[in-house]
């Protein structure tokens, strides 16, 4: 009786360290990281570094996620993100590079081609367009090229170029803000697919 009692007033207070709650807080933390990561690469589609902040979770998850067993991640997968992301970057830069340099573009058109594709593929995110799932992703990546047209079209005609040439700068800019990102957004897939595989296969 006097030892039912005593437990009934000191209860086991290490009931969180259950094996089956331990584990399910690291399942729940792991597919907290894999959502964090796949939110992360959308960011690409509004020229935000997306797949540089999907490296930088799986590095925290990493140092301060379960150390072993299923839901570990080692640095293999980290280091292949983080040059799954140079190489995005990579191609984003060739991309946009030479499309506005084959035009002849300015400095300052480059740059307000930059800033009219944030403003459109934020835009185009939003709107979206009427397509199931794929819809926002499009719109991002159409209207963020239409943004670096106009931006840079805006710049170059501002400086007093002729229509003409604006209007090509323009469209070298809405190609190679296109591709760039459709690339960058590609590699960021892998990323996504690197940190599900990692934790959660």
């Amino acid at each position: 009786m006097i030892s039912e009692l005593s437990l009934l007033a000191a209860p086991d207070t290490a009931w969180w360290q259950a094996p089956w709650i331990a584990a399910s807080g690291a399942a729940v933390l792991a597919i907290g990281m894999v959502i964090a990561v796949a939110l992360s690469w959308a960011l690409n589609l509004i020229a935000l570094p997306g797949n540089w902040i999907a490296v930088g979770l799986m590095a925290i998850y990493a140092w301060l996620g379960p150390g072993d067993g299923r839901l570990g991640m080692g640095a293999t997968p980290v280091v292949l993100a983080f040059v799954l992301a140079a190489i995005g970057e990579g191609l984003e830069f060739l991309a946009g590079a030479a499309g506005a340099r084959r035009a002849g573009a300015s400095r300052r058109a480059t740059v307000y081609a930059l800033g009219g594709s944030m403003l459109g593929a934020f835009l185009g995110a939003v709107v979206g367009l009427p397509i199931p799932i794929l819809g926002p992703v499009l719109a991002a990546l159409l209207f963020g090229g239409a943004g670096a047209t106009v931006g840079a079209i805006y710049a170059e005609k501002t400086d007093g170029r002729p229509w003409r040439e604006s209007w090509l700068i323009g469209k070298s800019a809405f190609w190679g803000r296109t591709l760039g990102t459709a690339g960058k957004a590609g590699v960021g897939a892998l990323i996504v697919v690197v940190a599900f595989i990692a934790v959660l296969v």
